[in-house]
């Protein structure tokens, strides 16, 4: 079973409905993950550490450190172009901004969290924002059926409240906003819905239920042979020893990656501008 004190993540949901099994190796029996999961790993691992970066950047630059000496503090070329290409669209409007904002609710017997990148809260509506580094752009149906849009959302409209006065944000006073540094002038917007928002309860609260039932018993593998390619747990289901490479990464969302390896960062109080 999973430890009396796990909290579900959009990043553990998304486990679970890729590969069950995945999530059982991971969270529920917590064993170490023995396979790379993607090849040339020294260059797959510099893309995670300036993407990290690059998230760091806009979080003090909301902060209000000043451009200028962010700017000087860049060696990466990729960081460098993503980083221009930001303070270009300049994709964050005025309003009260939180970012690396953690939201926590919970559902039945088990709680829910997020940190969002930043949430921008103008005049009674709030846009959650995500700043995609991956190399591929995700399709809008890919994004709209992720973990990440429906949980973040979600998780806004019901534990969002101290952002909004102690009044919930209502659902169609929510939105999010995808900002791809490989496509800046292209963002993704979600908007929300009453209804939308009643089906994610009713379908997390149920998601998290049947996670939370597995047992020690080894469930079957993912029927996605695709997904296996790039799955450090392969090497427990006979599934291949060799990695996925980096230049035939299909996934839409390669930052799924990087939760075998990227600490996330601290939440930092909001500052109003």
């Amino acid at each position: 079973m999973l430890p009396t004190d796990f909290q579900f993540s959009q990043h553990s949901l998304q486990d679970y409905v890729d590969c069950p099994r995945r999530f059982q190796l991971r969270y529920v029996l917590a064993l170490a993950w023995p396979a790379v999961a993607i090849e040339p790993l020294e260059a797959f691992e510099q893309r995670q550490q300036i993407g990290q970066e690059f998230h760091r950047l806009v979080q003090r630059y909301l902060l209000g450190l000043p451009e200028e000496l962010l700017t000087r503090s860049i060696q990466d070329e990729d960081l460098q172009r993503w980083w221009r290409a930001f303070l270009a669209t300049q994709p964050v409007g005025a309003g009260t901004r939180y970012p690396e904002y953690t939201l926590s609710a919970a559902l039945g017997a088990h709680r829910l969290t997020a940190t969002c990148d930043l949430i921008l809260v103008q005049a009674g509506q709030a846009i959650i924002f995500d700043w995609k580094t991956s190399q591929h752009r995700p399709k809008r149906a890919t994004l709209a059926a992720r973990l990440q849009t429906r949980v973040y959302r979600y998780l806004l409209v019901r534990a969002g409240a101290s952002l909004n006065d102690g009044r919930p944000f209502p659902p169609e006073a929510v939105k999010m906003l995808y900002w791809f540094a490989e496509a800046p002038e292209q963002p993704e917007y979600f908007g929300y819905t009453a209804d939308a928002y009643a089906e994610d309860e009713a379908y997390l609260t149920r998601l998290m239920q049947s996670a939370a039932e597995i047992g020690s018993e080894l469930l079957p593998p993912t029927e996605n042979l695709q997904l296996c390619r790039f799955c450090a747990y392969r090497a427990y289901c006979d599934r291949g020893k060799q990695a996925g490479r980096l230049d035939e990464l299909e996934i839409d969302d390669e930052e799924a990656l990087w939760d075998f390896a990227l600490p996330e960062l601290e939440q930092i109080a909001e500052i109003e501008f």
